[in-house]
């Protein structure tokens, strides 16, 4: 479970773009973290992944204030696909797969390939293993990106903004594909992308000018939302 606890993170220029936040993310199931640009989502997300420190509050892993965690146990129990993806471009997706094996796990190279494959294989995208970043297309490499970081098995996966690389007719389809991963990790996806969030999760909250708005179940979110 990711607690995260009256947290506040203002920018240099004084910009507050998380405003004394409390939330819970359970352990099972995917979580939406939903609002405009410039709700302060994104930030949220990137404090949860230790890449911003809060000036205030909180955010802990099992009880453990993430901030005290060494950065490798961390990174395994955390994985991160950003909109960029950070695939690497001179290495085909299969090795992409495997230099994550090789360098945070210290898995053989023919440990890695085997078990990079066999995940690609289960993901239904082992037919990609050959392809170079450039040769597949948005949608396929936001499936390579996950799949990389689900190779590390950690219990949270955090998307920002997946649907940004597809176009609206691979969206339902992808919103499956999450869904059928839970058994994988549980998922925090930050979206501004009201409709993919209500295919995709069951819980979630709206965030306006840093602050929840809406929290609880996602129809309960939506619902309250059209209201105002």
């Amino acid at each position: 479970m990711i607690e995260v606890k009256n947290v506040a993170y203002t920018y240099a220029d004084g910009t507050k773009a998380v405003d004394d936040v409390s939330m819970t993310f359970p352990e099972q199931g995917i979580f939406a973290v939903m609002g405009l640009s410039g709700s302060g989502k994104t930030t949220l997300l990137n404090c949860i992944a230790r890449f911003l420190f809060p000036q205030q509050g909180a955010i802990l892993l099992d009880g453990q204030d993430i901030q005290a965690m060494k950065e490798s146990d961390f990174r395994q129990q955390v994985g991160v696909v950003f909109q960029h993806l950070n695939l690497f471009p001179h290495l085909n997706v299969l090795e992409n797969m495997m230099l994550a094996l090789e360098r945070v796990q210290g898995r053989s190279k023919s440990e890695a390939k085997a078990e990079a494959m066999e995940i690609l294989d289960r993901l239904n995208i082992g037919e990609l293993a050959a392809n170079y970043p450039a040769q597949v297309s948005g949608g396929q490499a936001q499936r390579v990106a996950i799949a990389r970081g689900l190779a590390l098995k950690p219990k949270f996966m955090l998307l920002d903004e997946p649907t940004s690389a597809l176009d609206a007719a691979t969206t339902s389809d992808f919103a499956q594909w999450l869904r059928e991963l839970q058994e994988f990790t549980s998922f925090i996806i930050v979206t501004h992308d009201l409709p993919f969030a209500e295919q995709t999760a069951e819980q979630g909250v709206y965030m306006e000018n840093g602050q929840v708005r809406e929290q609880g179940r996602l129809t309960e979110v939506l619902q309250n939302l059209d209201r105002c």
